[in-house]
């Protein structure tokens, strides 16, 4: 009896030794090529996916495919764009206005401030922020209400160095610090609240996406995205056709990343990963 409970045990924990455990991680599904686009920005609305195209000033609504399906012109170095249910939001790099553009209506927001070159702009429920390039600073409303100004150029904690975008949730405001090449996290008063990244040795931290679980940053140089947890822990580096990646978008399961030098649109899923224990 002793020696059959024994046998049992050990074939017990063999298997328990050979099972495979599933974990899920972001992988390469297609690229593809955009006809005459250099994509900066991706935004999406109830119509599909939208790319700003600096070098052409416009932004182009574009297919499953990639093929262009509508154009908006005469805007001027259209940058890291968001969108609300109704609106597209485009900071203009070229003439420090963001437009706000609803079907063939445009308007300009109002602001009691003067931008230079804003770079990026978020929306969350009703409150919004501005990457404000050469100011080195973010200007943060909420409620609609008046805009509070914080940041500054500098290298210290809470300092920066030409913002290229910007990202609202619940509790926090996160910052594609670009030349600091690092993330900033503040709070909804604007203070400083912690570094993501530093340490991965990223060169120009163009484009910034957070969802529910993680926190995206493209490393425009280094022709990679860095994917890490809210806390700050790197969970994975994507590189598979990343080539001088600006921005990034999660819509519907799916990973966006914009590459501007190479005028594409490349896509990632979660996937599963077996790995034996």
């Amino acid at each position: 009896m002793r020696i059959h409970v024994l046998a049992v045990t050990i074939f017990i924990s063999m298997i328990s030794c050979t099972q495979t455990t599933k974990n899920k991680s972001w992988q390469h599904l297609k690229t593809i090529n955009l006809d005459g686009i250099n994509p900066i920005g991706i935004a999406s609305t109830n119509d599909g996916l939208w790319l700003s195209d600096g070098d052409h000033n416009r932004l182009v609504l574009i297919d499953k495919e990639g093929a262009i399906v509508k154009t908006i012109d005469s805007l001027e170095r259209p940058m890291h764009i968001t969108s609300t249910e109704r609106e597209l939001l485009v900071p203009q790099y070229g003439n420090d206005q963001i437009a706000i553009i609803e079907g063939n209506n445009h308007k300009n927001l109002i602001l009691n401030d003067s931008l230079d070159a804003p770079a990026g702009i978020a929306v969350y429920r009703n409150e919004k922020a501005i990457a404000d390039f050469y100011n080195n600073r973010i200007l943060y409303s909420k409620d609609s209400g008046a805009y509070i100004s914080f940041g500054k150029e500098g290298k210290a904690e809470g300092e920066l160095y030409y913002p290229t975008d910007v990202h609202i949730t619940k509790d926090f405001i996160w910052v594609a610090d670009a030349y600091n090449n690092r993330i900033q996290v503040f709070n909804k008063e604007g203070e400083f609240v912690k570094i993501i990244g530093a340490d991965q040795k990223m060169n120009a931290a163009t484009g910034i996406f957070v969802s529910d679980k993680e926190v995206f940053i493209t490393d425009f140089e280094n022709n990679r995205v860095l994917v890490f947890t809210k806390e700050g822990e790197l969970k994975q580096t994507l590189t598979t056709d990343i080539k001088k990646p600006t921005d990034i978008l999660l819509r519907k399961k799916k990973l966006y990343v914009t590459n501007y030098r190479t005028g594409q649109l490349v896509i990632f899923d979660l996937q599963e990963v077996k790995t034996d224990s």
